[in-house]
């Protein structure tokens, strides 16, 4: 039997959701421009994407099932958002040109993401303050998306700026856990909840 110590994989799992939230969301709110998509995409597929994942199987293999069901789905969420975007620009799938119809197609996507994130958030109510904030800016976010995608576009911009957010609360956090493991002390707080 090993008495390995196996590291926390939440940073990088954070980190990689945090970096490519704000990216997109910088679109979102229009402060980048759209040509900046297919940066986003690419961070998307690897950053957002496979670390995620990456970070999912590790969990996996700490035993934590709420970090596994977490990274894994968001890493995938990723994924199925990157490939969205390129099946069509490869000619893989006829692209969706009619504005209703993609709204018909989004709009339930981004409303179960929204309602899998919120049933994740009430598993936060045990962990942290910090993942709380994380959770619960995310289900927001999928919700404006989801509405703004209803026929309500400037609703995206207001879900962009809140999307930026969400993001940066991810980054924090994953920085906290890093600088708090290495310093072995409470260096950024996190709020844990005590019982």
């Amino acid at each position: 039997m090993s008495s390995q110590k196996t590291a926390n994989p939440a940073p990088l799992g954070l980190m990689g959701f945090g970096m490519t939230t704000v990216l997109l969301n910088l679109l979102n709110a229009q402060i980048i421009p759209g040509e900046s998509i297919g940066m986003i995409l690419s961070v998307g597929f690897f950053y957002g994407g496979l670390a995620q994942i990456i970070a999912g199987i590790w969990e996996l293999k700490n035993g934590n099932t709420f970090g596994a069901t977490a990274f894994s789905s968001y890493g995938l969420f990723w994924l199925t958002f990157v490939f969205i975007n390129f099946f069509p620009a490869m000619g893989l799938v006829a692209p969706i040109t009619d504005t209703a119809l993609a709204s018909l197609v989004l709009v339930p996507y981004l409303f179960m993401w929204g309602l899998f994130t919120f049933w994740m958030f009430l598993s936060t109510l045990k962990i942290n303050r910090a993942i709380q904030v994380v959770f619960l800016t995310l289900t927001i976010l999928f919700w404006l998306l989801a509405i703004g995608h209803a026929g309500f576009a400037f609703v995206n911009v207001i879900a962009g700026y809140e999307g930026i957010l969400c993001g940066f609360s991810a980054i924090y956090l994953a920085m906290a856990e890093v600088m708090n493991e290495v310093y072995g002390r409470e260096v950024l707080p996190i709020g844990p909840i005590t019982s």
